[in-house]
């Protein structure tokens, strides 16, 4: 095993605290069972993620009508994103 040092939010403490002590294992058994199960969930390529998006364009109606989807998609995205 390696030895690693992170820091956590007080909240973040009290809840991994909690959640080892009803699972019968130690924090930090319960945290590498985290990182094993992140790190274990297949990522999409990036050639993937275009071929989803290329498949969807166009295919829903905007809701408030915009008629220039095409040029300004980055100013609507970030408009939906705050």
């Amino acid at each position: 095993m390696v030895r690693t040092q992170i820091q956590l939010t007080e909240q973040q403490a009290r809840k991994l605290r909690a959640r080892a002590r009803e699972r019968g294992v130690s924090v930090a058994e319960l945290i590498r069972r985290c990182v094993e199960t992140v790190l274990s969930v297949e990522e999409p390529s990036r050639a993937e993620l275009y071929s989803r998006a290329a498949r969807i364009a166009g295919k829903f109606e905007d809701r408030q009508g915009a008629k220039d989807l095409a040029r300004r998609h980055d100013d609507y995205l970030d408009e939906a994103f705050e």
